[in-house]
């Protein structure tokens, strides 16, 4: 976990009130906290902007723009959701007090407060907010592995940025709820990790894999699962990791899933991974024509190895707004 030496920590104290900051600032800085200070909500939004925080100590009633207005705005951009917001204010009523978590609080406090509870409070959301820290680099480091890996072959250039962006297309369509796109998003992005685990003399191979190294390929959707699995901000992307290959006859890898156990998720991350491999130069083989790799999957989705709804939503939603790749060939 990130060092909680509160020399490293800023906390952000927002309040038009000259003498409200004062208390606050003669109270953190014994601890040895970095200060900074605005006085209304369009002053924090720019301190924040120039030098996100660790820690904000909001008012509530302020004048151009309020604390519950910049507390929604903080938890609403991934840039900034995940710095803690306590409210310090004067209101007291159970309504506020609804009203500010509503907004996005992570905890709420009347003044005058408390130095004990305030002290407390501000130190087990800094411990919250180095462990966020934590997992956000660590989940930074596997997506970078997750290029790198692409990257050993020339022939899947953006193949993972293309079938990321097709599957969230195909899933917008499919009714997926907006809470659930960047999951599959996730899962575009991720979904050969697992590859790190194959030698690059099978990843490269020009011509067709023997029995053996086919059971090395299979491999990848495991290894790329338990990759991810220990970090909970990837939970949603993994039935996308490791049973992007299943088919809904029972014919696909890793586990031999048939019909509804397959998530659909990971029938959505099928569909756009075959149509972008097909239709993108490999080292075993050329580009195929778009209207050949179309074929194809209407042949599987009838043959019931594919979902037959999500194939045409696809081929007729997805691809009419989004033109064919242009095929990889060196």
């Amino acid at each position: 976990m990130e060092s909680l030496d509160p020399t490293r920590r800023k906390i952000l104290i927002v309040d038009d009130v000259d003498a409200n900051r004062m208390a606050l600032r003669h109270f953190l800085r014994p601890h040895g906290f970095q200060i900074i200070e605005a006085r209304d909500g369009v002053e924090a939004m720019e301190r924040i902007a120039e030098d996100p925080p660790d820690l904000v100590l909001l008012d509530v009633m302020m004048p151009r723009k309020n604390g519950l207005e910049v507390c929604r705005e903080l938890k609403s951009d991934p840039a900034t959701r995940l710095i803690p917001v306590v409210f310090m204010t004067a209101l007291d009523r159970n309504e506020d007090h609804v009203r500010a978590l509503e907004s996005g609080a992570d905890d709420f406090l009347n003044k005058p407060f408390n130095r004990s509870l305030l002290g407390a409070r501000i130190k087990s959301l800094l411990r919250m907010k180095a462990l966020n820290d934590s997992l956000d680099q660590a989940e930074a480091v596997i997506f970078s592995l997750a290029r790198a890996i692409e990257a050993r072959d020339r022939f899947t250039e953006q193949h993972v940025e293309r079938v990321a962006e097709h599957a969230v297309a195909l899933a917008a369509r499919a009714g997926f709820a907006d809470d659930d796109l960047p999951n599959v998003r996730y899962g575009g992005i991720l979904h050969d990790i697992g590859k790190i685990g194959v030698p690059d003399h099978i990843l490269n191979k020009p011509g067709r894999l023997t029995d053996d190294e086919m059971d090395t390929m299979k491999r990848h959707p495991v290894i790329g699962y338990e990759i991810c699995r220990p970090l909970k901000s990837l939970a949603g992307a993994l039935p996308l990791i490791r049973y992007h290959h299943e088919k809904l006859d029972g014919s696909g890898y890793p586990d031999g899933l048939e019909g509804d156990a397959v998530p659909i998720s990971a029938r959505i991350m099928a569909i756009c991974d075959i149509y972008d491999a097909c239709t993108s130069t490999r080292a075993y083989r050329t580009a195929m024509p778009h209207e050949r790799v179309c074929d194809i999957l209407r042949s599987d989705a009838q043959a019931g190895k594919l979902d037959a709804d999500l194939v045409a939503l696809f081929l007729d939603e997805v691809l009419a707004v989004s033109p064919p790749p242009i095929a990889v060939t060196s």
